[in-house]
């Protein structure tokens, strides 16, 4: 099948989905259960509650054949230049491979260099937690001030947070943003003399992270002999000539084919390495390797990450949805909202094909969310209510905290769930208040209120504890599902030309502050505003 004659299909049978109920569909396809769940890696995946018919869901997969998505994936994995734009292979599948493995990247083996990091990662990160690697006054490191931006912090601070125990031996704080309040914050009530500085940027030229950089840099100065500084200060980076001349001690690199929001497997996590210890730090690329063999080797119609993408694009371009919110029931997973956006995002939010050409269908849609409960009593009143209709997406943990399961927690999810697809029908609102004794016509009145449309779509991600494992796993799988929706919509998920115009003019902008005030060729209004808050 051709890829048109894919989409056209696509397009029939999404047609024909939305005067359906998914309810009904569990009636009509007896096995749809079983043909739209997956378990894979530790995880248990539920696509049954979502909007395809039968029909749809095998035109789902014959769009993701005609698309080619098992060959663009060999390519992906065999280092090919799949981040055409930069001529670059996508290796983060490399970075968690056991040891020994044989990728490469347009070409040139890469594995072994892999391996020299990951064993020099493991050497440093042993030796701060025993204590053989110490701060210039021969103390232990007590504290990590991790700073970086966008790939270089969302990544790792998921980690952390997912991870991290309740009274950890080292302090492990994040900065990123360069307004100096959260550089004040994260060094708040730390003693230089026992905290290592991690200084985490792929170019080692992103203006926010050398502004924080500069400034823990004199933090430490300021407490430090000149002599010992370098033992608190390292550098992580694909361009390591640049952190030494910035005054790193010790350098971590990772590839140029190692994309900022996909490489947390790298050096880029040294600091979770460090404070969570190695064998977690390894767990975790164990079990992200677990998803990509499940990728690689799963048939589409039980691919895991190829389904989820298939729900995404059938909601986007079959529904026309344009926002989806991720619901994770577990208070570790808080950030996963947060990293989903950038990796998401960024990676599929583009209006041309490959080929250059302007896309003709939706691409990415708006990713948002909170921890469950927490967004039950926020904007779940808007996905069960409001006139547009968004897909959700609930990330369950069965047992979070203590060994019983935590039903109370996981109970809100399966409820929400099935409260978005059964809804509550006028007739039935209209009898809850008549029970509750409302008169005939208050009951009716309110009945409108109260009702729920119902019939809108959920996919449930299920573990039973989230460990280093699970973790690698649940990242590697949104990963994988990203990368087939680029191929599907086919744009290159792998560049961020749209990150690069607003930094470009954030440096012209600081340069007209520098030189006294607006330059001529400004607009007005930017003009009117750095007057305004150049007073």
């Amino acid at each position: 099948m051709t890829r048109d004659a894919a989409w056209t299909r696509f397009d029939l049978t999404a047609a024909q989905a939305a005067e359906s109920r998914i309810v009904d569909q569990f009636a009509a396809d007896p096995d749809r259960l079983d043909r739209m769940s997956v378990e894979a890696a530790g995880l248990y995946v539920d696509l049954s509650k979502q909007s395809w018919t039968r029909a749809a869901f095998d035109a789902c997969l014959d769009l993701a054949r005609a698309c080619d998505v098992e060959g663009r994936r060999d390519a992906l994995f065999a280092g090919e230049a799949v981040n055409l734009t930069e001529g670059r292979a996508v290796l983060h599948p490399a970075l968690r491979a056991a040891r020994g493995a044989d990728f490469k990247a347009l070409g040139e083996p890469v594995s072994a260099e892999v391996d020299a990091v990951r064993t020099e990662m493991k050497t440093y990160a042993d030796a701060v937690r025993s204590g053989a690697e110490t701060a210039a006054a021969g103390k232990r490191f007590q504290a990590i001030v991790h700073v970086g931006i966008g790939g270089s912090d969302l990544g790792p601070r998921l980690v952390w947070d997912a991870l991290r125990p309740l009274d950890p031996a080292i302090d492990l704080r994040f900065v990123a943003n360069i307004d100096p309040r959260d550089m004040a914050e994260a060094l708040t009530g730390l003693d230089p003399e026992t905290t290592l500085v991690v200084v985490v940027s792929k170019t080692f030229t992103t203006q926010e992270t050398l502004a924080n950089a500069e400034a823990a840099k004199a933090w430490l100065a300021a407490a430090l002999p000149a002599d010992g500084l370098a033992r608190h200060f390292i550098g992580v980076t694909a361009a390591p000539d640049k952190a030494r001349a910035f005054g790193c001690g010790r350098t971590f690199a990772f590839r140029d084919w190692v994309g900022g929001r996909y490489s947390l497997w790298s050096a880029v996590s040294l600091s979770c390495a460090i404070a969570l210890g190695w064998e977690a730090f390894e767990q975790m690329l164990a079990g992200a390797a677990a998803m990509d063999d499940h990728f690689v080797a799963a048939p589409l119609e039980k691919n895991a990450p190829v389904l989820m993408a298939l729900a995404q694009v059938f909601n986007v371009d079959g529904l026309d949805r344009r926002a989806r919110t991720v619901a994770p029931y577990a208070h570790a997973l808080r950030r996963l909202p947060s990293f989903l956006q950038q990796l998401e995002m960024e990676s599929n939010g583009k209006r041309v094909h490959r080929d250059g050409s302007p896309v003709t269908r939706q691409t990415c849609p708006v990713v948002f969310g909170e921890p469950g409960t927490n967004g039950q009593h926020a904007f779940f009143q808007q996905i069960h209510q409001g006139p547009q209709v968004v897909p959700a997406e609930f990330v369950i943990v069965a047992r979070t905290h203590q060994d019983a399961p935590e039903a109370p927690l996981w109970s809100n999810a399966l409820a929400q769930a099935q409260a978005l697809m059964l809804g509550k029908s006028a007739e039935t609102a209209e009898t809850e208040g008549l029970a509750q004794g409302l008169s005939t016509e208050e009951a009716k009145r309110l009945s409108t209120h109260r009702t729920f449309t119902g019939n809108r779509p959920s996919t449930a991600i299920v573990m039973e504890r989230l460990t280093p494992w699970t973790l690698g796993a649940l990242i590697a799988l949104y990963e994988h599902k990203t990368f087939v929706e680029g191929v599907i919509w086919d744009i290159n998920s792998f560049d961020q030309w749209g990150v690069e115009l607003g930094k470009v003019l954030a440096k012209a902008i600081l340069k007209d502050v520098h030189d006294g005030g607006p330059s001529a060729d400004l607009d007005p209004s930017t003009a009117a505003l750095m007057t305004r808050l150049m007073r």
